[in-house]
């Protein structure tokens, strides 16, 4: 069974609103065992256990939080291994226009560089899921979006028989 961690840093509690809509639509999809904490629960090591591996922050001066940050530095350790594996992010900011596309692009440029896959998304938010604060039901459903298609993904390249 092709397993899914969803891993968050949340300061106020908007990031892991977010990350909770991804797990909850990425529990939709059969055959797809999804785990959800706060990235200063993951160590980089864990990674290796995971077929997708989503990664939110709240953003910090147009990027991720130091938290986040300091997982995908220790996770150098394991270049290479992460290959062909499937990755997304998703932000969350205090306003619009506050950052959260920076933010995703970061951590994607981190996810790519370790070789893994990452798509986008043809109708709403195309880079990944964001919120403004505590986000509302337009960012709710496109967590819930997200995290059912990055499922489906995980799902068919990694599924199946075992």
């Amino acid at each position: 069974m092709p397993k899914m961690l969803i891993a968050y840093y949340s300061r106020t509690g908007n990031t892991k609103a977010l990350a909770e809509a991804i797990a909850e639509g990425a529990r939709e999809v059969d055959g797809l065992d999804v785990t959800i904490k706060p990235i200063q629960e993951v160590q980089a090591r864990e990674l290796l256990g995971y077929q997708a591996i989503i990664l939110g922050s709240p953003v910090y001066y147009g990027t991720m939080a130091w938290e986040v940050k300091k997982l995908l530095d220790e996770s150098v350790a394991f270049h290479g291994k992460l290959s062909g594996r499937v990755g997304g992010a998703f932000a969350t900011s205090a306003n619009i226009a506050g950052g959260n596309e920076t933010t995703i692009l970061a951590i994607l440029n981190a996810l790519l560089i370790h070789g893994m896959i990452v798509r986008g998304c043809a109708s709403g938010d195309h880079y990944g899921p964001v919120a403004i604060e505590a986000g509302d039901a337009r960012s709710r459903d496109q967590g819930e979006l997200f995290g059912r298609l990055w499922g489906e993904l995980t799902e068919k390249l990694f599924g199946g028989p075992a």
